[in-house]
């Protein structure tokens, strides 16, 4: 009988409730909020009467209404809760979520049974789904290059006349991309009341400060842009409005499942508690600190409207934040958990076994047979023309739709660098079935710009400092040209620029040729030494400048072959000389003239503290010296470094060999050797020659959780093998000598950063700051 009462008390609660009136007053994507198709009548529900008495009639079973609250990866246990309503055979009628809730319920309301949405979640890596930028492997070598020049963390933009910097914190190309997958079998559904579940999303109109009810259109889309929270996830924009996440203003949509029809509700509130005091001394904690003000607030007065009919499930999940994506497995078991604590609550709604297996069956959406794609389009860019790389993508017309390739067909297009979010929509048309892929521009490109650091100091008066500022203006022409611009302020002043345009031949291996023209000039500062000891003898000034044009193919995401010519014009002026210094004590001027080859393969994860990968360089030269006298030029250059990790362990060997085959240089030779992890223990610069070698082992640890400035903290140590002949023939492994370092680093935004001991057996123990890439 406690069941009859619940069912007669949620009547009279409605009796009490002008429904109509609550629906119309809330804001939604669409007109209306009524299904398009008449209610479903409400199955019979018989009721066992006690011995004696006479049978009533059949009551019809209460509309089940499931609310899911926003709260990040809190949101996570939401999924528990739903493998509970399945185990305990309670049908579910009509869902309403915000942010994380919406995601979740959203996927259950397609069809999605709990199982299979902890399946997937559980196979996703979340710090790759939510990276700003693309993994670093798929990129194309033109942006592995930027890596190496200026750290990539910062990274601003200059637009209609002002400076720009990116709205948010984390990518949600990867979520839209996985969410789009997700509801594939429901794609062509656009009305919500028409999916397995009647379902509705709760969004923020960023400019009017509305609650948005998202009841129809993209689900993925609209799932995404219920989980926008400022500052984190960019907006997104539906139908005109900028919409931002619905914990804003509704967390917990309650009113939202009883304008929809339910007559009882579950709700299910995971909600972020607000911080202590120690999270408060900080702009971002003060600021996550207000957002949660704000959603608290809207919460309770959401939770005041609960009837004694509804049931409230609102796990106690710790100290587990928003950002803890990597806790999947035990968000879900607390959910679980807590949901079962309800168990009595939620038998009273619960279906007869085969009553309830016949529900699911009918909920279960069809898999619809892939249809085949009778063209590609591209929408929503206007600074670029992803036109171009219609030939490299693996969904073709003529070709069953694949969701797998389009999902990467979407990452390549964001391995460009160029967009802020790359989706992709299969629709019908009257060209037939159109695979769109939805770009949206950087609002701070396409002239990029990233500011870098370069210092070190020994502690003992020789330190070394240079500021680098960095400009990439891409897509000058439809093709694509670019042109990239460097300048470097301090102890090496440099300048830098080249203009690349792709030439679109479609030969060879890969899917393009460019040509290049570039242009370059330094001044530096280079110390002599006595014997290849640390006693200084003078200090000469060495300047180069060099133009180049080449002609070059990309190998896809592995690397490049460029061939081309180069000329270089350099001089190299005494500063200041001691009276021990017994070599040549005039300016020397040279000129060189060659044809060169240069060959890149890069495929390390990260250009800063590598986990895995490896990348090799190399480039040979042949053309013609001057400087007192002409003479040939053969100049050879191999760079190697491979990298492997054992969980926060990573293991790196590196190695590099140069020479020139030339006359030694008048004030030093052609190549510098010494200086943190460039032979540790020496002075940077102090072993010069016509011929280097240098040999790496490195071990370092990933300690602990970074913050936000830093990708890692890490504990390294390195041993070292190297030297520098004036003669390439002079090279000997017995030669060789040995150096080490054991140091402290950080990926920062700037750069790598080290603090650690340096030591050489016939060099120096010291201490080192180095900020920048040894």
């Amino acid at each position: 009988m406690r069941f009859a009462l619940s069912s007669l008390l949620a009547a009279l609660a409605l009796l009490l409730t002008d429904a109509s009136a609550l629906a119309a007053s809330l804001p939604s994507a669409s007109a209306a909020t009524a299904p398009d198709t008449p209610e479903p009548k409400p199955t019979p529900q018989s009721v066992t009467p006690p011995t004696g008495t006479p049978v009533p009639m059949a009551l019809p079973r209460p509309r089940v209404g499931l609310v899911l609250s926003g709260g990040g990866a809190r949101g996570l246990a939401h999924v528990g809760v739903l493998k509970v309503l399945e185990a305990a055979h309670v049908p579910i009628d009509v869902i309403a979520g915000t942010s994380m809730g919406a995601i979740i319920g959203g996927l259950y309301a397609s069809g999605m049974p709990a199982d299979e949405i902890e399946r997937e979640l559980l196979k996703v890596d979340w710090n790759r789904l939510f990276a700003t930028r693309v993994n670093r492997q798929q990129m194309s070598q033109r942006r592995k290059e930027e890596d190496f020049e200026i750290a990539s963390a910062i990274e601003m933009g200059y637009r209609d006349g002002e400076f720009r910097a990116p709205q948010a914190a984390v990518s949600s190309r990867g979520l839209e991309t996985l969410l789009r997958r997700y509801t594939l079998p429901v794609r062509t559904t656009e009305q919500f009341d028409r999916l397995p579940i009647p379902f509705r999303a709760v969004a923020t109109d960023m400019e009017s400060g509305e609650a948005v009810v998202m009841d129809h259109g993209d689900l993925a889309m609209s799932l995404r842009s219920s989980m926008s929270v400022p500052g984190v996830f960019p907006s997104t924009e539906i139908e005109g409005r900028v919409l931002g996440d619905g914990g804003l203003v509704n967390n917990v949509p309650i009113d939202v499942a009883r304008a929809m029809g339910a007559h009882i509700v579950i709700v299910v509130n995971i909600g972020t508690p607000l911080a202590g005091r120690d999270t408060l001394n900080s702009a971002i904690g003060l600021t996550a600190q207000m957002i949660n003000i704000l959603t608290e607030q809207n919460v309770r007065r959401s939770l005041a409207t609960l009837l004694p009919t509804d049931i409230l499930i609102a796990p106690d999940l710790g100290t587990l934040t928003s950002g803890d994506f990597e806790r999947t497995r035990d968000l879900i078991s607390l959910g679980e958990a807590h949901a079962l604590q309800q168990i009595s609550r939620l038998a009273e709604l619960a279906l007869p076994p085969e009553d309830y297996a016949g529900w699911r069956l009918a909920r279960r959406p069809n898999e619809p047979a892939a249809p085949v794609i009778q063209r590609v389009v591209f929408e929503g860019s206007e600074l670029t023309n992803p036109a171009r790389f219609e030939v490299q993508l693996l969904s073709k017309p003529g070709q069953p739709f694949d969701s797998q390739k389009a999902a990467r067909d979407a990452y390549n297009l964001a391995a460009s660098n160029d967009y802020l979010r790359v989706d992709y929509h299969l629709y019908s048309a009257p060209e037939g079935e159109t695979l769109q892929f939805e770009l949206e521009d950087k609002p701070w490109g396409p002239n990029y710009l990233r500011v870098g650091l370069d210092l070190s100091t020994d502690f003992s008066a020789r330190s070394a400092f240079n500021v680098k500022i960095s400009h990439n203006r891409h897509w000058l022409t439809p093709a694509g040209t670019e042109w990239r611009n460097r300048i470097q302020i301090g102890e090496v002043p440099t300048i830098f620029t080249e203009l690349y345009h792709p030439l679109n031949w479609k030969l060879g291996i890969s899917d393009d040729w460019f040509i290049s023209t570039y242009a370059q000039a330094q001044r530096r500062r280079q110390t002599l030494f006595l014997n290849e000891t640390d006693t200084e003898l003078g200090q000469v000034r060495r300047t180069e400048s060099r133009v180049g044009i080449d002609l070059g193919q990309p190998w896809g995401n592995l690397g490049e072959l460029r061939m081309g010519l180069v000329q270089a014009i350099g001089r190299t002026s005494p500063l200041i000389l001691s009276a021990d210094y017994a070599g040549p004590q005039s300016a020397a001027v040279w000129r060189e003239t060659a044809v060169r080859a240069r060959m890149v393969v890069d495929q390390l994860d990260f250009a800063n503290f590598p986990q895995r990968g490896y990348r090799v360089t190399s480039e040979l030269q042949y053309g013609r010296r001057h400087q007192v006298v002409s003479e040939n030029l053969t100049r050879v250059e191999f760079e190697g470094q491979a990298v492997t990790s054992v969980g926060r362990h990573t293991f790196s060997v590196y190695g590099q060999v140069k020479a020139a085959d030339a006359s030694q240089d008048t004030l030093g030779g052609q190549y510098q050797l010494g200086g943190f992890q460039q032979l540790s223990g020496y002075q940077s610069g102090q072993l010069t020659g016509n011929a280097v070698l240098l040999g790496r082992v490195g071990w370092y640890r990933r300690l602990a959780d970074p913050p936000v400035f830093a990708r890692g903290f890490f504990v390294g140590a390195t041993l070292e093998a190297g030297n520098a002949w004036a003669d390439r023939r002079a090279i000997t492994l017995n030669g060789l000598r040995a150096g080490g370092s054991l140091y402290m680093g950080a990926d920062t935004g700037i750069g790598p950063m080290y603090l650690g001991v340096t030591w050489a057996p016939r060099g120096e123990t010291g201490l080192a700051l180095f900020i920048g890439r040894p």
